[in-house]
């Protein structure tokens, strides 16, 4: 159950995340399934398409399937956490100003960016 959880709040995060500076949800969904879920990077890119697979990535999702890459229960159910965290997300971000979504989303970046470079 806790697993469970878990899967719902990293849905959660990423649609929060994406509705709030519209980065794909991929940048929370994929280090979150390898260091807390100890996934592959195979394993987690294929998961986190499936989350987006209605209609996009499908044909990304059909090739991560066929090597059996896909994870579709915890697909599913993060999939549920990212579709009420994008709406919440998004009506965070229509009501703030300009200026402080713009910093918001350079922190962000900034954020991502010296992660990949140091790990």
């Amino acid at each position: 159950m806790l697993e469970v959880i878990l899967y719902l709040l990293i849905g959660l995060t990423a649609g929060v995340v994406s509705g709030l500076i519209g980065i794909g949800g991929g940048v929370i969904i994929v280090p979150s399934l390898i260091f807390l879920f100890g996934m592959t990077q195979h394993q987690a890119q294929g998961t986190s398409l499936a989350m987006l697979l209605p209609p996009i990535g499908a044909l990304a999702v059909w090739n991560y399937w066929k090597a059996g890459y896909i994870n579709w229960t915890i697909a599913l159910i993060a999939a549920t956490g990212f579709f009420f965290g994008g709406y919440i997300g998004a009506n965070f971000a229509n009501s703030i100003s300009n200026q402080l979504l713009r910093k918001i989303f350079g922190v962000a970046l900034l954020a991502i960016a010296v992660y990949m470079i140091v790990k």
